[in-house]
């Protein structure tokens, strides 16, 4: 499975993995939200602070469910879809957060 989860224990600590894999790091509180299947152009770490957030992998059909003190590491170009009802995190780009594209929810290639 290319989307991964374990865990942390503190916001701190989740700001110095972000730091040390060389990372931006970026506090999001999101609305909720129900997705079609999407990828990402960046790798992330989601240091889940706050609600609950469930990943669904494309190819395989494993979900994750990230509660609060969960750690979610996602490899770029992994085709997923994501459900919550509202979480907050601190999120890990492998990019810096300015030079994002838009959509940032990337739709499935077509090969």
């Amino acid at each position: 499975m290319e989307i991964r989860a374990d865990h942390f224990s503190s916001e701190a600590e989740a700001l110095t993995e972000i730091e040390a894999a060389g990372h931006w790091p970026v506090t999001v509180e999101f609305a909720p939200e129900k997705n079609e299947d999407h990828w990402h152009d960046f790798d992330s770490m989601v240091f889940v602070l706050e609600g609950e957030l469930r990943v669904t992998e494309a190819d395989t059909g494993e979900t994750c469910v990230c509660r609060a003190g969960t750690r979610l590491i996602a490899k770029a170009g992994v085709l997923h879809r994501e459900e919550h009802d509202g979480y907050k995190a601190v999120i890990g780009l492998s990019v810096d957060p300015a030079t994002l594209t838009q959509p940032i929810n990337k739709p499935p290639r077509s090969d």
